[in-house]
C-alpha cells in the first residue's frame, strides 16, 4: 500500500508539494511502522481517522536552505455537549481551587502531528539528512510546525519541489 501511495505523488508532475494528504491514507499505510517508534508516545492510529486535514509546504531558498511548514486540522466540529476551554476554565474559577488551570491535554494530538510531519517527510524525502524544529504551536483544533533541513537542496531538489 506505501508503494501505491509513493507512486500516486510520483505520477504528480510538477510536485511542487503543496498537495494535501489525507491523514487517513497516511495513518492507515503506515500503522504497521508505529511500533518501530519506541521514542514517541503511544499513538493509536485510528484515534483521528477521518478527522484531520493536513499539508505540507516546501520553501526553497536561492542559497540552497530548504523550509517547511506542516500543518494539520481537525475536520470534525467540537461536540457540544463537550466544555469549550474558556468555558472550562471558568468553572474553575468559580471552583475557588488553588491549583492553577492546566488546559486541555493535548498530548495525543502532538504526538499525532509530529507522527504525520515524520511519515509525510519519510514518504516525500524532503530533508533527507533530518530537520531543525523553528516554530511550533499546537492548539486543540489545529498544529504547525515549520524546521529548517539539515542538507541542502540539490538539483533534484529543485526539479520535484520548487515554485
Amino acid at each position: 500500500m506505501l508503494a501505491r501511495i509513493n507512486q500516486k505523488l510520483e505520477q504528480k508532475t510538477p510536485m511542487r508539494l503543496t498537495s494535501r494528504l489525507t491523514t487517513l491514507s497516511v495513518i492507515v499505510a503506515l500503522s504497521g511502522l508505529l511500533s518501530a517508534c519506541s521514542s514517541q508516545p503511544e499513538i493509536n492510529p485510528e484515534e483521528f481517522v477521518g478527522q484531520v486535514s493536513d499539508s505540507f509546504r516546501t520553501d526553497i531558498k536561492s542559497n540552497g536552505l530548504k523550509l517547511f511548514t506542516y500543518r494539520a486540522i481537525l475536520t470534525l466540529e467540537t461536540p457540544q455537549s463537550q466544555a469549550l476551554p474558556h468555558e472550562v476554565r471558568s468553572n474553575q474559577k468559580r471552583s475557588r481551587s488553588n491549583r492553577r488551570y492546566q488546559g486541555p491535554d493535548l498530548s495525543g494530538w502532538t504526538a499525532q502531528i509530529e507522527h504525520g510531519l515524520q511519515q509525510t517527510i519519510k514518504m516525500n524525502g524532503y530533508c533527507r539528512e533530518g530537520y531543525i524544529e523553528l516554530y511550533r504551536s499546537i492548539q486543540t483544533d489545529r498544529g504547525t510546525i515549520r524546521g529548517e533541513c539539515n542538507d541542502g537542496a540539490d538539483e533534484a531538489d529543485l526539479a520535484k519541489f520548487d515554485s
